[in-house]
C-alpha cells in the first residue's frame, strides 16, 4: 500500500494506491465522505472495501480531498472536490492506460462527487454508492444514468433513511440496458460499524463486482 502524493488542481494530493503488476488489471477510484464531518481515505467503509477491490485483482486508489490530510488546499464544496477525483482518475488512467475496466466508488458525500465524475467520464463502466445522501443532496443530474451500478445503505442508518435511497434507486432515470440495483444491509448505521454489518457490506460489494466484471468483459469482448 505505498503512499502516494498526486498533483492536485489546488497542491498536492496525499493518496494510497494498490499497483497490479497485469497491464490490463481494472482501475477503481475510492471516493471518501464529507471532510467536514471526519472524513477521510482512512475510513473504515473506503479502507475495506479497498481491500475487497485489491483481492478481485484491481488496481485500486483513495485519496485525501482538499485539505483533508496531507492534501493541500482548502475544502469547496462539491466543485474542488470534483476536480480532485477527476485529477486522481487522470492519474490512474496514465498508469494502467490498457486497463480493462474503470470503476469508481464513493461512501457517503463521495458518492455525490462520484456520480458528478461518472457523467462526466464516459469511461467509467460501473460504480458502487455506499450510504449516498440523497436526502441531502440533489443528484437530478443523473437524467440519464450512463453506467449501470449498486446503492447499498444500512437499514439503521440514521443520517440517510433507506428510504430516500430507495427512491433515488426508483427515480433515476437510466439509459437501455442500464440497472441500477439497490441492496440494504440488516442492522447497519451510516458507516457500518460492526464486524458483522461491514463484512455483508464488502460480501454485497464483492459479489455485485464479480457479476458486473462477467458482464462488462462480455460486452467489450463482443466490441
Amino acid at each position: 500500500m505505498p503512499e502516494l502524493i498526486i498533483n492536485g488542481p489546488s497542491g498536492r494530493l496525499e493518496a494510497r494506491y494498490h499497483h497490479e503488476p497485469d497491464t490490463r488489471s481494472p482501475i477503481v477510484l475510492l471516493l471518501h465522505p464529507h471532510p467536514q464531518f471526519g472524513g477521510t481515505m482512512n475510513n473504515q467503509v473506503v479502507y475495506n472495501l479497498y481491500y475487497t477491490f485489491a483481492e478481485r485483482g484491481f488496481s485500486v486508489l483513495r485519496f485525501n480531498f482538499r485539505g483533508v490530510g496531507r492534501s493541500q488546499g482548502y475544502f469547496d464544496n462539491g466543485p474542488g472536490e470534483l476536480a480532485d477525483a477527476a485529477t486522481a482518475l487522470d492519474w490512474m488512467q496514465i498508469a494502467k492506460p490498457e486497463a480493462k475496466a474503470c470503476w469508481i466508488v464513493g461512501v457517503s458525500f463521495g458518492t455525490w462527487i462520484a456520480m458528478q465524475l461518472l457523467m462526466r467520464r464516459p469511461e467509467i463502466d460501473a460504480f458502487v454508492c455506499v450510504a449516498p445522501p440523497a436526502n441531502l443532496y440533489d443528484f437530478s443530474f443523473l437524467a440519464p444514468c450512463p453506467a449501470s451500478g449498486l446503492l447499498v445503505n444500512g437499514n439503521c442508518d440514521r443520517v440517510v433513511p433507506s428510504a430516500s435511497v430507495a427512491e433515488l434507486s426508483v427515480k433515476t432515470k437510466a439509459q437501455k440496458g442500464i440497472v441500477l440495483k439497490h441492496e440494504v444491509i440488516d442492522n447497519a448505521n451510516h458507516f457500518f460499524e460492526g464486524e458483522e454489518q461491514m463484512s455483508a457490506l464488502q460480501k454485497s460489494v464483492g459479489a455485485y463486482v464479480d457479476s458486473r466484471m462477467v458482464d462488462i468483459l462480455s460486452v467489450k469482448k463482443k466490441d
